[in-house]
């Protein structure tokens, strides 16, 4: 499968938390805004309860053996429990949808549940 950057978004400083991704242009509802590619590896590589691994921070639990590093802007998307995306799993990809029209200008969200209605802790604090 091709796979393009996405000319909808960019990284930039997203204040309090780093770095984030933004809308360039427009985004209409229901819009693809990335097709990111992963690479999958082991889960056992990834401690959550430690935190002394920098990548854990970046990776999506992709199913009960493998985590996901997204490519692309994939794993820079912030986090929010009102997100303005959601994100889907296929064979090596993630596909981010926009859940409502995003401006130009405005950092993208995602619920890093990979539910948007999900409102269960995340075990850091949200910003």
């Amino acid at each position: 499968m091709r796979i393009e950057p996405s000319t909808l978004i960019y990284v930039d400083s997203s204040p309090g938390k780093g770095r984030g991704v933004f809308a360039n242009v427009d985004i209409k509802k229901g819009q693809v805004i990335e097709v990111a590619p992963v690479l999958l590896m082991g889960s056992d590589e990834f401690h959550p309860e430690n935190h002394s691994n920098v990548g854990e921070y970046y990776v999506y639990y992709w199913d009960e053996d493998q985590v996901a590093i997204a490519l692309g802007y994939g794993s820079l998307y912030n986090h929010s429990f009102d997100p303005d995306a959601d994100y889907e799993f296929d064979d090596d990809t993630i596909t981010y949808i926009a859940l409502r029209d995003i401006p130009a200008g405005q950092e993208i969200h995602i619920n890093y549940e990979n539910d948007p209605e999900d409102q269960s802790p995340l075990g850091f604090d949200v910003v």
